[in-house]
């Protein structure tokens, strides 16, 4: 039942042939956003000051077989005696049913000071994506359906991406498009066997990113943080996700989150110290999709490190 369920899901969605054109979800999706920035945005890369290593693991719809799952490992740094140029290395890997799709990316970015504490800063993204599709992992309606009689694999797309950040001590905001091609992938076979040019099985989509946070210190001891991520794919509902974190002793990150008409979440991180933070988050589904009793919710895990150098170690963290 509980495979039935999910891949019964996914063959809807691929089963669209010949004339129709289909969009999903395009981008991985995280709870705990606000930690890895670097995915969406290049200008993130080196506006830590320090060399920032985070991993970060996803299950999502856990209880389903084929949901979603990813893993990511972004790495980026600022070098230079100014520390406006900054490099970034981002690795993602997406499954979902029958799919699985690893990015590689390299990010750039350059930082110019508007202020004495204000930095507003330019990104690129260059990299690409590999897709594999096992069909034969879906329960088939048509065990002879052409359209599902050779997997994919491997398939190299090439991707560009670009991005601006603005930020302070206390505030930040980004705008970006870390994916500016968009890519068709062919079946082959079914395009040779008929007169149809545009046979594709999926479509990539542009994905537009709104990101903005302030920080405010409510007192000695305890700092406010409400943050927003906003996602526009056109064909697809605006995605909204609105977070509230509070920092206690600037050790404990304790958060709620809500994505706009799709889940409620909770999230929890500790600075074991001054160079490790683990972090924590849990969804549940406000969607009817949340009510099935194979669904147990969506759970995250996030590890950062951050190199120091003797002279530019954090006396707080920064809470972005």
């Amino acid at each position: 039942m509980k495979k039935a369920y999910i891949v019964l899901i996914i063959a809807v969605i691929l089963s669209f042939v010949n004339q129709q054109t289909n969009y999903a979800q395009q981008d991985a999706q995280y709870t705990q956003y606000m930690y890895n920035t670097i995915s969406v945005n290049p200008a993130y890369a080196g506006s830590r000051g320090v060399m920032s290593i985070t991993g970060l693991h996803r299950s999502q719809w856990v209880g389903l077989d084929g949901a979603p799952r990813t893993q990511t490992l972004a790495l980026h740094t600022p070098i230079g005696e100014n520390n406006r140029v900054g490099l970034g290395l981002s690795i993602i890997n997406d499954e979902i049913g029958p799919t699985d799709e690893t990015y590689f990316d390299i990010d750039f970015s350059y930082t110019i000071p508007t202020s004495d504490n204000g930095r507003l800063s330019f990104g690129l993204k260059a990299g690409g994506h590999l897709l594999n599709v096992d069909f034969q992992r879906l329960s088939q309606f048509d065990i002879d359906d052409p359209n599902f009689e050779n997997n994919i694999d491997n398939k190299f797309s090439p991707n560009v991406g670009v991005g601006v950040y603005y930020h302070t001590d206390k505030f930040y905001f980004g705008l970006s498009a870390p994916n500016l091609l968009e890519t068709d992938h062919f079946d082959e076979e079914a395009t040779v066997n008929s007169n149809d040019s545009s046979t594709f099985i999926a479509e990539e989509r542009i994905n537009y990113y709104l990101i903005a946070g302030h920080v405010f210190d409510l007192n000695d001891n305890l700092k406010f943080k409400p943050a927003v991520l906003s996602k526009l794919v056109f064909g697809a509902p605006l995605q909204v996700d609105v977070s509230a974190n509070f920092l206690l002793y600037d050790r404990l990150t304790l958060g709620v989150a809500y994505r706009w008409s799709a889940a409620f979440s909770a999230m929890a991180g500790f600075q074991v110290s001054d160079s490790l933070m683990v972090g924590f988050a849990y969804d549940r589904e406000t969607t009817e999709l949340g009510t099935s009793q194979f669904n147990d919710g969506s759970y995250e895990v996030m590890l950062r490190f951050e190199l120091f150098r003797k002279y530019n170690r954090m006396l707080t963290p920064r809470f972005f």
